[in-house]
């Protein structure tokens, strides 16, 4: 169970008065209280000496067991005398096993082959949901990576407070996310290199990206709840300001020549490939923040009803937001535009609410199995996709004939054929326990 607990960390691998954007900053508030406090150790002053967290001795690391300190401020918010590293464990959610395996399924699937379809009279509609838009707009598929780097935010308060259950000093926690940081950028080119035939460096890469933006968030999270709040805002403010600042040909945010282009170009010789710019880090931070948001509060003492309606108000607010802001800054994946980040964060929050009221409310849970495999080796499964997937595309050709004698439908028959081989692949790692972590 701990393994799967670690596994489930792995960023390769989801009303109050006032209205609902107050309700999701008091609810954050409380949940990061202790986040919001300054990082210090401070001794349980009415828990008996043995029931002490061990490394909460004078001259440990400051800010040691982040998480745990969470979870006695919530417990126990008058005494603070709780000591959550020798309590009760963290507590396990299906619907994020599941929400991660989604997201997971999504990133390998490869659109389901509805790519051959683009132009299909009857199919050409749902075709265009598996292919990114030009530009400005957004359709599913634009989804998919927000929602991958909004599930690394999810699992960083779970896997940080199980660290600190283990005894992690802050300094331990600090190195370990640097280490995985650079893990993630070394195995990005190392990904992207192979794939492509040839060595290549470029940090548009999912991976890559993700890198950044968990180093960020776990920076972020040592702040109060205000200061989180501005580390946000601020980190929106100022990739807007850069484009507003350095406009293209065609303005602010023009698709040839933005200043992340520029950026590219100067540091890597040329600008990167599909109008994606490396500096889509300072936003996407936010993203895997807000993960990390409701990471806390999944973590929270609620009710799961309670959670779910937060939710909901949370992905209201952030579809309020990105109204707003849309007549100033237009909803661009490419460059991850502040807009984009909010848009994209209310249609990710809708899918967890939807997973977790199915799975956590309605207790249906035997459905999430397939996703789960996918979820316990997503750097494996990944990988794979990435490497070797036009070879098992011929491969499983050969036993399918590419499904021709179905018509239409055939590439998303094989498609789905190369994804049920990979997630066989999975499943035999999962019966021998077999699990890949950066």
């Amino acid at each position: 169970m701990k393994a799967r607990l670690a596994a489930f960390a792995d960023p390769s691998l989801d009303g109050r008065e006032g209205g609902p954007v107050e309700a999701a900053e008091a609810v954050v508030q409380e949940l990061t209280v202790v986040a919001a406090a300054r990082i210090q150790t401070r001794r349980c002053r009415t828990a008996p000496p043995a029931a002490r967290p061990p490394r909460a001795a004078p001259g440990s690391a400051p800010g040691a067991n982040l998480l745990t300190r969470m979870q006695a401020e919530v417990h126990a918010p008058e005494t603070r005398a709780a000591a959550p590293a020798a309590g009760r464990k963290v507590e396990r959610f299906l619907a994020l096993d599941a929400y991660r395996g989604l997201i997971m399924l999504m990133l390998v699937s490869w659109g389901f082959g509805f790519g051959a379809l683009r132009d299909h009279p009857v199919y050409g509609g749902i075709a265009a949901q598996f292919d990114h838009v030009p530009w400005e707009g957004a359709v599913f598929w634009d989804l998919v990576q927000p929602a991958f780097m909004f599930i690394v935010g999810v699992a960083m308060p779970f896997a940080l407070a199980i660290r600190a259950q283990q005894g992690a000093t802050f300094g331990a926690n600090a190195r370990h996310v640097a280490v995985r940081a650079l893990k993630l950028i070394l195995l990005s080119q190392v990904l992207i290199s192979v794939s492509g035939g040839g060595l290549r460096f470029q940090l548009i890469n999912v991976l890559a990206q993700i890198a950044f933006t968990y180093f960020i968030t776990f920076w972020i999270l040592q702040l109060r709840w205000r200061g989180q709040v501005a580390a946000a805002a601020g980190l929106l403010a100022f990739h807007s300001a850069l484009f507003f600042a350095f406009p293209g040909p065609e303005g602010a945010f023009s698709k040839e020549g933005n200043i992340g282009q520029a950026i590219d170009a100067a540091i890597f010789g040329r600008p990167t490939g599909g109008y994606y710019v490396t500096i889509n880090f300072i936003t996407s931070a936010v993203t895997t923040l807000f993960g990390a948001w409701a990471g806390l509060l999944v973590m929270s003492p609620r009710t799961n009803a309670a959670k779910a309606k937060i939710i909901g108000l949370a992905s209201v607010a952030a579809f309020l937001i990105s109204f707003a802001l849309a007549p100033f800054i237009p909803n661009v994946k490419r460059i991850w535009t502040a807009t984009f980040t909010f848009y994209s964060a209310g249609w990710v929050l809708l899918i967890l609410l939807a997973v977790f009221v199915v799975v956590e409310i309605m207790g249906y849970r035997r459905w999430t199995f397939p996703l789960l495999i996918i979820g316990m080796n997503s750097i494996f499964i990944y990988s794979v996709h990435m490497i070797l997937r036009e070879w098992l595309n011929r491969a499983v050709g050969v036993f399918t004939g590419g499904f021709r004698w179905i018509g239409d439908l055939a590439p998303v028959a094989q498609a789905c054929a190369v994804l049920l081989a990979m997630w066989s692949v999975n499943y035999w790692l999962y019966k021998r326990k077999i699990f890949f972590k950066v």
